[in-house]
């Protein structure tokens, strides 16, 4: 961790534990993949003129998409590489551990083998380009989660690798999660003792509200919280939790004020309804608090007020939140700007790194070498 600086003011990060919940690391095109990809599946690809999946969650033109830094002279986009990454966030932060989150979203790819073998291949990529070189990463298993079984078989090939932490599904699905259609994919989370991440973007062929399509990226973008919110009320009233009850889940880039009013009003209407969903036993909140954890940016609220303190409070529990920049989005100009001012010495300690440390077990998961048995090159 980062030495005291004297008395002099210091930064939020210096010593304290620090782990980053969600960097960014884009597959920064489709030729990259292929030497992880079986040749069958190139030739298609060159055949087929296929150029990877359509979602767009991040546009490179919009500003809040990458940080000014990342951007030419030219004022084109840029990439954030490995180098970037431990220049601008691993280092400066002095951070224990960083979580990657690769928001390749196969899910949009209607070949439903050809979404697998993608899988696979930036499953290695990330092995061999991000984990391998830099032991501070940890990463998210990407998934064809629109066929749960073929995501349950790439789970299960990485499951043995303590460099996996997670497994990351777009909160843009083809029906909600808490549909037993996915019920594969918790069991092998759970058979590995992972997380399940449900991280902002997604492009199923379905509009992001229940109103029909929007107009404008803004829209989408702010709209982006109440797919959130329903894939949480999917999740906790569909019994979820209840079929398997040590399943944990992270919502990533998703906000996190809107969750307190969430709780109450489904703790009110589970009060009154309850009958008709006898197998959720608790309170949703409950529910909450015990499976589900958000990650801090974007932060939805004024980063020089008491107010996060306010919507800790009305959360009821100081575990629920887990730091992260949302590297490279641009949501600050400042690594001093991506922690909020104010809050209490033992709250800041647990949303920097206790939380995350606790919730991702990584305190009892240490890399072996028998965990490089699903890293290959085809």
């Amino acid at each position: 961790m980062a030495k005291q600086k004297g008395e002099s003011e210091v930064p939020f990060w210096t010593s304290r534990r620090v782990i980053d919940c969600d960097l960014h690391n884009e597959v920064p095109s489709l030729e990259v993949l292929k030497p992880y990809l079986a040749d069958y599946w190139c030739a298609y690809i060159d055949e087929s003129d296929f150029r990877g999946p359509d979602a767009n969650d991040y546009p490179k033109g919009a500003s809040i998409s990458l940080q000014p830094n990342l951007r030419s002279l030219h004022g084109l986009p840029g990439e954030a590489n490995l180098s970037q990454l431990q220049k601008q966030v691993l280092d400066p932060l002095q951070v224990d551990y960083g979580l990657l989150n690769c928001a390749y979203r196969v899910q949009s790819v209607h070949d439903q083998d050809l979404a697998l073998a993608l899988s696979a291949a930036v499953n290695n990529w990330q092995v061999f380009n991000w984990l391998d070189p830099e032991p501070r990463l940890r990463a998210s298993i990407v998934v064809p989660s629109q066929n749960p079984v073929l995501a349950a078989r790439e789970i299960d090939r990485w499951g043995e690798d303590a460099r996996f932490v997670q497994v990351v599904m777009p909160v843009r699905s083809l029906s909600p999660y808490g549909n037993r259609v996915y019920d594969p994919i918790y069991e092998a989370a759970v058979r590995h003792d992972l997380v399940v991440g449900i991280q902002y973007g997604g492009s199923p062929g379905h509009p992001p509200t229940p109103s029909g399509w929007l107009s404008t990226y803004l829209e989408e973008y702010a709209a982006m919280a109440q797919v959130f919110q329903s894939q949480v009320i999917s999740l906790i009233m569909e019994g979820v939790f209840d079929r398997f009850p040590s399943l944990r889940v992270s919502l990533i880039e998703g906000g996190f004020t809107w969750m307190p009013s969430l709780m109450w009003r489904l703790d009110k209407e589970w009060r009154g309804l309850r009958r008709d969903i006898s197998w959720v036993k608790r309170p949703p909140s409950e529910y909450i608090r015990e499976h589900i954890r958000l990650s801090l940016q974007p932060v939805d609220s004024p980063m020089e007020s008491n107010q996060l303190a306010q919507i800790v409070g009305q959360l009821d529990s100081d575990e629920i939140l887990m730091f992260s920049t949302d590297y490279p989005h641009w949501h600050f100009d400042q690594l001093e700007s991506a922690f909020p001012v104010g809050i209490p010495e033992s709250l800041s300690l647990k949303i920097l790194g206790e939380n995350a440390y606790t919730f991702y077990r990584l305190g009892e998961k240490s890399w072996r070498e028998d965990g490089k048995v699903g890293s290959q090159r085809a």
